[in-house]
């Protein structure tokens, strides 16, 4: 995985990549002062942000299984985290307009982390254990209903199809709709087998 670029008003949902990604150590900054290379002092180094364990196409979910990158769960998990990028684009856009849904687009990027964490979860290798940490409720699927419901309140009733334009933001939404039902499509096969909870494909739905 990418490595994460932490904001403080993200450090809530960074902070549950942890059930999914492994966690690297990284050295703490001090006023200004950053450490780009090895120092004299001791062997502080950069943590390398690349581990070599997937070289030979092959990599690992949370349960320790080790599965071909061209897997189900790997290209699920892949798609998952281009709808996170594309909604986090979306949002700089609607921020720089003043959209006031944006605290919304970015608590729908943290969940979207819950639901890449019950996807590196597959169900027939892991323990009870694993299961408890991923496990993925109704909860924010509601939740977005409720939004939805909100909103669809305030618009007119649609009565034709609508192109993907009207503005940065707007346009970048669309982009993200688009990735989002290519996410759900990968994620039904899963969940269809049975290695994923249910209520993620409520959710990306």
């Amino acid at each position: 995985m990418a490595a994460a670029l932490v904001r403080s008003g993200h450090l809530r949902c960074v902070l549950r990549l942890a059930t999914w990604v492994k966690p690297q150590r990284i050295p703490p900054v001090c006023g200004n002062k950053r450490r780009y290379a090895a120092e004299s002092e001791g062997d502080r180094r950069l943590p390398k942000i690349y581990t070599k364990t997937g070289d030979k196409g092959f990599s690992s979910t949370f349960t320790g299984e080790r599965r071909p990158k061209e897997d189900h769960i790997f290209e699920a998990l892949g798609t998952t985290d281009e709808l996170s990028s594309a909604i986090g684009l979306a949002r700089e856009f609607c921020l720089e307009k003043g959209h006031s849904f944006t605290d919304q687009l970015d608590k729908i990027q943290c969940v979207l982390q819950d639901v890449g964490s019950n996807i590196a979860t597959p169900h027939s290798s892991a323990r009870q254990s694993h299961i408890k940490k991923t496990r993925f409720s109704s909860q924010p699927v509601s939740e977005l209903e409720s939004w939805i419901d909100s909103y669809m309140g305030e618009l007119p009733p649609l009565t034709n199809f609508i192109l993907p334009s009207g503005g940065r933001s707007s346009a970048a939404l669309h982009v993200a709709r688009a990735v989002c039902r290519r996410a759900e499509r990968c994620v039904a096969p899963i969940i269809r087998s049975g290695e994923a909870d249910p209520d993620i494909g409520k959710y990306l739905n």
